[in-house]
């Protein structure tokens, strides 16, 4: 049986990503695990040396990040702004914190179609330490459903 006590959920704030927020929660509630929200901030390279524009722009996507909650109080949640490479940071992220399992949404058509899958959630899945979950929209849609139309969970 995988034992998960560890979830990690990484989002860019996409509906894509809120599908896989459900999930994430989900999988923390089943198997009374801490849930990890982090998010990944990318500083426009044209104001980094404007330190209150950053200031300002680490200030909001902090804030957007704390509003993440479940409703579920008996969750015990973390939450992570990092700053650099998507990809990276998430991997680095799950090692550092022993993840169980990677949680994030995906866009495209399927992992089995492949080319439309993005750059991070492919270098995510193909270096992580552990397995990963990921969920898409079902197609045709912008809008999170109840269930993901076919996660896949590697190992």
């Amino acid at each position: 049986m995988l034992r998960i006590s560890k979830v990690l959920y990484a989002t860019d704030f996409s509906p894509h990503c809120t599908q896989a927020y459900f999930h994430a929660v989900q999988l923390a509630s089943c198997h009374q695990a801490c849930l990890t929200i982090a998010h990944v901030f990318q500083p426009d390279p044209s104001i980094r040396r404007q330190v209150e524009l950053m200031a300002a722009e680490r200030k909001h996507w902090n804030a957007q990040l704390e509003q993440i909650r479940p409703v579920n109080d008996g969750i015990t949640v973390r939450h992570v702004l990092l700053e650099g490479d998507p990809a990276e940071e998430i991997l680095r992220l799950a090692d550092e914190m022993g993840a169980d399992v990677i949680v994030m949404g995906t866009h495209g058509r399927s992992y089995i179609e492949g080319e439309s899958m993005g750059h991070v959630a492919r270098t995510v899945l193909a270096q992580a330490p552990c397995s990963v979950l990921l969920s898409r929209l079902h197609q045709g849609s912008d809008k999170p459903k109840g269930e993901a139309k076919s996660p896949a969970l590697v190992n």
